[in-house]
Order: C-alpha cells, then sequence, then structure tokens
C-alpha cells in the first residue's frame, strides 16, 4: 500500500471537502510534461547524491505554473511528495539538477474527488466544477487549481482516484 499525504478534514460543503495539510516536502520538476515523471521516478530510486530510494507517495501532483520573463505561457510542474518524516535536512539531494526540494507551508485547500481517466479536458471540467462549489461555499481562493492522482497507470480506470483543489484563505 502507497503511503498518502496526511490530512484532516476541516469540514464538507457540497460536493467538496475543506482539507488542512501539515507542512510537507516535495521533491519538484518544471516544465518537463511527461518527461516530469521518470525524472522524479529516478529520484526516489536512487538517482540523488546519497543514492537512497524513496518509497513512493500519493498524490502525485500537478499543476500549470507561469513562466517568468518574456515567455507568455505557462508549463507543466509535477511533484512527489516525500514520505511523512521527510524534512529538508533529511530529504536526500538530487543530482539531477531539474529537481527541486521543496518545502510547502501548512494549509487549507478545497478539494473535489472524481474517478476515472485524467485528461486536459476532465480537468477544465473538474476545475470549473470546483470553482463552482467553492464560489457556492463562498470561499476565499489563493493560487491556481491542481490536480492530485492517487494510483499507478495499472489500476483499472474506474477504480482511479483523483482530485482537483485549490487553496484557500482560512
Amino acid at each position: 500500500m502507497v503511503e498518502e499525504a496526511k490530512y484532516s478534514i476541516i469540514k464538507k460543503v457540497g460536493k467538496i471537502e475543506v482539507r488542512h495539510y501539515s507542512p510537507l516536502i516535495i521533491a519538484k520538476v518544471d516544465g518537463y510534461a511527461d518527461d516530469g515523471f521518470d525524472i522524479l521516478f529516478k529520484f526516489i530510486s536512487g538517482n540523488n547524491k546519497q543514492k537512497s530510494s524513496i518509497e513512493m507517495t500519493a498524490p502525485v501532483v500537478s499543476e500549470k505554473i507561469s513562466m517568468t520573463g518574456p515567455v507568455l505561457s505557462e508549463v507543466n510542474s509535477l511533484s512527489f511528495i516525500m514520505p511523512e518524516g521527510y524534512t529538508l535536512k533529511t530529504t536526500p539531494q538530487p543530482i539531477d539538477d531539474r529537481v527541486k526540494i521543496v518545502e510547502l507551508p501548512e494549509r487549507n485547500v478545497a478539494v473535489l474527488r472524481f474517478s476515472g481517466i485524467w485528461s486536459t479536458s476532465v480537468f477544465k471540467n473538474k476545475t470549473k466544477e470546483l470553482l463552482e462549489e467553492v464560489a457556492r461555499a463562498e470561499l476565499e481562493t489563493e493560487g491556481k487549481v491542481f490536480s492530485m492522482r492517487y494510483n499507478s497507470p495499472f489500476t483499472p480506470w474506474f477504480m482511479r482516484r483523483n482530485e482537483v483543489a485549490i487553496q484557500i484563505n482560512p
């Protein structure tokens, strides 16, 4: 069984859950689309300065990030959450400079869960649904919607757990 990032449910409102996440350590890759998963998987499989393997956790988090400078587009960011107990000091250091180790501060997040296949069109539809639910609940958001996927590609599509989420102000 894959370890999942721990959270507490603050409340359920309509179709969404409002969750509290304690600080998390993530390994993150920006701008490498589908290659991002392979880059991060190699990192947790021992492609790091300590040559340490790290257990896979769920969910895998992806989001669109805005590029700075004259580039006027967005790229994907992909993150693996480090298992409980890891800190910035104890997480193995990447060899690949595309992998960044980051601490996410504690935060509250509004989440809409769904099953099935993840695709860009499903993400857009579920994002719209999430934002409508958040507006109905009169929650104030911060940042952009991101996706969280919990299952391996070998899990049958109808059993897959997916979520779209957005940070909210307390």
